[in-house]
């Protein structure tokens, strides 16, 4: 008998047009919140700066504020960007997490500065050469967390004996040899970076070594999830996702845009041809379609676990979307 296949939220807390950040993080309580009475494994928040339209830079904070609010679902980061931070304070943040909510705090690390280039050198002077040093910081967040750190002259309370999950994230196969030679589980960026995604996979489950923490690989998959009850409603709230990497490529800081009835009259064919790249691995479609796509995608990617992500400018759509792609997940286990 086949495993059941899990599946958790990627919230990024957009901000729509016309929108702001309060309005949003009112927003992101009441997913978290239905995610949680759904049956949804995980809700992850991930770590974004100088970004107008994305409002979880104090990622740590709104983890807390989230799992204040909600009573079964891990909450965690997707992912915190290792480089920005002393190992030390991110295993004291997360060790008051998981003691203020036990055993539903994860622990998503990055590599990259989730920004550009100037506000990495302004969050550190050093980013860069930390980047660098990620498979040892890794490894320091290990020891904070252990038991065995108590003889340590430098010790994070409380985080000691606290354990917290440690997932490695990525968009490369190098993500994928750190996971694999460090026994940790591995979490794949297939919204916005899908192309190395099944190689990445492969080498990490082929050249995985067990540890204390994990007795084989473990896979998770985020992509781009967008439900509705037509095909064709799915894909028009869709528009308001592309328009998104439009933005991104363009460098332009719009909120999230309503959807429109056409993308031909937005974007040339080369913004096209990069935005199909980016979002690659977006699901879209009513309940049935998203039952054979989604199945077709885990059995061909051998994923553990399936993170979905869907900026869908209308709230109640929004909504609506997390309520049939549980009910896919829940046909796809079925059958």
């Amino acid at each position: 008998m086949k495993d059941s296949i899990s599946i958790s939220i990627l919230e990024l807390a957009i901000i729509t047009q016309d929108s702001n950040a309060s309005e949003t993080f009112q927003k992101t309580k009441e997913i978290a919140q239905l995610a949680d009475n759904l049956g949804y494994k995980r809700f992850w928040l991930a770590e974004h700066h100088n970004m107008a339209h994305v409002a979880s830079s104090a990622t740590v904070v709104l983890i807390g504020y989230i799992a204040g609010q909600t009573k079964d679902i891990r909450v965690g980061s997707g992912g915190i960007m290792l480089p920005n931070h002393s190992p030390l304070v991110v295993a004291e943040q997360f060790g008051t997490l998981e003691t203020l909510y036990p055993n539903r705090i994860d622990l998503g690390l990055g590599r990259a500065p989730g920004t550009d280039q100037p506000t990495a050198e302004a969050i550190r002077k050093d980013f860069f050469e930390q980047a660098q040093r990620f498979p040892q910081n890794v490894t320091k967040l290990q020891d904070y967390f252990s038991s065995e750190n108590a003889t340590a002259k430098v010790r994070a309370f409380p985080a000691e004996g606290t354990n917290v999950p440690i997932w490695i994230l990525g968009s490369s196969t190098e993500s994928a040899a750190l996971a694999a030679a460090y026994g940790l589980p591995y979490a794949f960026a297939g919204h916005f970076a899908p192309r190395q995604m099944i190689q990445a996979f492969e080498f990490y489950r082929e050249n995985f070594q067990p540890s204390e923490f994990l007795d084989k690989p473990k896979t998770m998959a985020c992509v781009n999830i967008i439900a509705a009850d037509t095909n064709e409603e799915a894909e028009r709230l869709s528009t308001s996702l592309y328009q998104m990497f439009l933005n991104l490529i363009r460098g332009d800081r719009k909120g999230l845009q309503p959807p429109v009835d056409s993308l031909d009259d937005i974007m040339s064919e080369e913004e096209r041809f990069h935005v199909n790249q980016m979002t690659a691995c977006t699901f879209t479609g009513d309940k049935e379609q998203l039952i054979r796509d989604l199945k077709k995608f885990i059995d061909y990617a051998r994923v553990d676990e399936l993170m979905a992500t869907g900026p869908i400018f209308d709230h109640q759509a929004k909504l609506k979307s997390i309520h049939i792609t549980k009910e896919v997940i829940d046909s796809i286990n079925a059958i």
